[in-house]
């Protein structure tokens, strides 16, 4: 019976000891979680794209573009300018029907103008967007590299005011809806 007594007295030692082990180790990989440290990182991303590589061929072809576009508009200025100065100048000369056409022609060519404003404006964007994009990417892909690479929790633009890199985390939303009785 002594040895039957020893034996649970020891089977429950170990059992106990084991327990409070395990207890203790989870404690301590809580402990140990719960310090893992967040690592923020900033960059200006502005400043970053001011030395990029590329950034220089890119802005000439952008200005290069620009100028071919405003060489453009000068030209249908000056044709607009000249004819409505000829208008002017032989206003009186001309019967009713050549006038109503003259005037017909400048008003159609101030509506091409207009037009073409409009579409030369559009069209710079989408070649600066076509010139620059490849530039952004690149300097995207090397935040991100770097952010994984050093273990960055986080990377703030300082330039724009926004998180530009994240681990995946958990996204709160439906627990803060939830807070404010949103459904």
């Amino acid at each position: 019976m002594n040895n039957l007594f020893n034996f649970a007295k020891n089977s429950f030692m170990k059992n106990a000891f084991v327990l409070i082990l395990s207890l203790f180790l989870m404690a301590n990989v809580s402990s140990v979680q719960a310090q893992v440290k967040l690592k923020l990182g900033h960059i200006n991303t502005n400043e970053l794209m001011k030395v990029m590589p590329g950034r220089d061929s890119a802005e000439k072809a952008l200005q290069d573009y620009s100028k071919s576009l405003e060489d453009q508009l000068a030209m249908m200025n000056k044709e607009f300018q000249d004819k409505y100065e000829y208008y002017l100048a032989h206003e009186a000369e001309f019967l009713a029907p050549v006038k109503d056409a003259k005037q017909k022609e400048l008003v159609d060519m101030q509506s091409r103008i207009e037009d073409f404003k409009t579409t030369a404006q559009d069209e710079l964007a989408k070649k600066e967007t076509e010139l620059v994009q490849p530039l952004i990417d690149r300097a995207k892909k090397a935040i991100d590299d770097v952010a994984v690479e050093k273990g960055y929790n986080y990377i703030f633009d300082t330039g724009t005011g926004a998180v530009i890199y994240y681990q995946d985390s958990d996204d709160i939303m439906p627990l803060v809806k939830a807070k404010l009785g949103i459904q």
